[in-house]
């Protein structure tokens, strides 16, 4: 039967997707077969492809879940408080370990590539929105392009997620985390 932590009751989309986000985290890209989401989320392989089509549909899903949730706290508090938020709740990222797994996919399938971009745009909408209001409020640093900032805290957190999932000490992250914060703020700020 799928987990529910007793919080609220769960509709069956989004019971297919916490149980689909627990087996790719466990199984990878690859190994999360129809027979292991089906144990993963309670759910029948009708009702799993009903929902979402296939397995890459599950997936993208799942991705514009995370990147919506992210963007969120992105216009709130910036995208450093988005890699705080993996340091502090890790088994709520786990699943993004994969991101390792799909890179190949990314660099060889251009049109599973376009549809994970377009999954993503809204982080990256928010981030750019997030930066440009900062930039104009002189609280972030003018000698380099926002684009540029962009593209830096985008380079960060990719090695962020690829060392929290080698399983690599996160000992002084928070740290990083400080220094990277720091570097793409205003020296008056």
């Amino acid at each position: 039967m799928p987990v529910n932590d007793g919080r609220k009751p769960l509709n069956s989309r989004q019971e297919i997707l916490e149980g689909a986000r627990r087996c790719f985290a466990e199984f990878g890209y690859e190994g999360a077969t129809v027979r292991r989401l089906e144990q993963a989320t309670g759910k029948s392989r009708g009702a799993i492809f009903h929902h979402f089509g296939d397995k890459e549909k599950l997936f993208l899903a799942l991705a514009r879940e995370d990147a919506a949730r992210m963007a969120e706290v992105v216009s709130d508090n910036g995208l450093v408080e988005v890699m705080r938020g993996m340091l502090e709740d890790p088994d709520r990222y786990d699943w993004l370990a994969i991101r390792l797994e799909i890179s190949k996919l990314l660099r060889t399938d251009p049109v599973f590539r376009a549809k994970w971009l377009d999954h993503q745009s809204v982080l990256d909408e928010a981030v750019r929105v997030r930066l440009a209001k900062n930039a104009d409020g002189g609280k972030m640093r003018t000698d380099v392009p926002v684009e540029v900032l962009h593209t830096y805290l985008e380079t960060v957190m990719d090695g962020f997620i690829t060392r929290l999932a080698t399983g690599a000490s996160t000992e002084g992250l928070d740290q990083v985390l400080d220094l990277v914060e720091h570097s793409v703020r205003s020296s008056e700020h």
